[in-house]
């Protein structure tokens, strides 16, 4: 399935033959994957779901070729509320807090993601961020997927968000992920040089495509198995689902991934992808910090399996 148009408000999808079979509510949550499958269900009981201009149940099994509209209802108004999230704080100080978040967790707010982010867990740790990111984004310098685990620095000062965000622009952050990938990487080792861009036909994905911003990473194979690989990768530049866009590039997307993997992934709910690596100049000492994460308990059980 390919997400054919938008007109206003409106979602149009059609229905590849290799997804025949499939449950409505399960078939927009893995096209639509910042929309929960709870909310979808809500959606299509409240009749902004139809198939072939009429409403239908969730449990309808779509069938090649069928028109699916959606019609979202209007965004809720967004605003911030500290929330008491249980968070697992890394390092804290005046300046900076450095949280290993969880997969599943959004960082901050957004049309559909109104409350229960990390940004509202932080509010309510730290009392105050800084509020240079924008009303929305207070303290956010750099982002992690939702469905990606791992390590992530946010400013409770307006002089550690200037500090940090020279940093990531100047590209002297030290970010290292863990990925386990579809296939069996070759090589040892190397780079992938591609610049990454909005996707040409579907809204919510990114490409390696010509006019794209540069965008590089490099890799190193940790351990192979019969049908994946386990790779640590350097990011080089910060685009928008880099890892996610390179990976899926040169023929080894990463195990779980809904935009960007195969439709059929092996066993893990969420992409095989967490930062465990971050470093930084501290924005106030200067002193140079790193943190690491060890691998998540899922990733962990997926290895173990693929071992076996």
């Amino acid at each position: 399935m390919k997400e054919e148009a938008q007109e206003r408000d409106t979602l149009w999808f059609v229905v590849d033959p290799e997804e025949a079979g499939e449950r409505l509510d399960r078939f927009l949550a893995e096209r639509l994957a910042d929309t929960s499958r709870s909310q979808i269900q809500g959606w299509i009981d409240e009749g902004r779901v139809r198939v072939g201009e009429r409403p239908v149940k969730a449990s309808h099994r779509v069938r090649p070729g069928e028109d699916v509209l959606v019609e979202p209802p209007e965004p809720e108004p967004l605003e911030l509320v500290p929330e008491p999230i249980p968070l697992k704080i890394v390092f804290e100080d005046e300046d900076v807090v450095v949280v290993d978040k969880p997969r599943g967790l959004v960082v901050h707010p957004a049309p559909g993601h109104s409350r229960g982010t990390l940004v509202h867990g932080l509010l309510a740790h730290c009392g105050r961020l800084s509020r240079l990111g924008g009303f929305l984004r207070p303290g956010i310098v750099h982002r992690i997927d939702r469905d990606t685990s791992g390590l992530l620095v946010a400013a409770k000062t307006d002089l550690a968000y200037m500090g940090l965000a020279k940093q990531f622009h100047d590209h002297t952050v030290d970010r290292e992920y863990l990925a386990l990938v579809h296939g069996v990487v070759p090589h040892d080792h190397g780079t992938v040089d591609a610049p990454v861009g909005r996707h040409p036909h579907l809204r919510q994905q990114m490409a390696v495509v010509r006019g794209g911003r540069p965008a590089v990473t490099h890799f190193i194979v940790i351990e192979r198995f019969a049908r994946a690989t386990l790779l640590r990768l350097r990011l080089e530049t910060g685009r928008t689902h880099q890892i996610r866009v390179h990976m899926e590039f040169i023929g080894f997307p990463v195990i779980g991934d809904p935009k960007y993997g195969p439709r059929r992934s092996l066993g893990m709910k969420g992409q095989a992808l967490h930062a465990g690596v971050l470093g930084f100049d501290h924005p106030r000492t200067g002193e140079r910090v790193r943190f690491e994460s060890p691998l998540p308990e899922d990733m962990l059980d997926l290895i173990a399996e693929l071992r076996g």
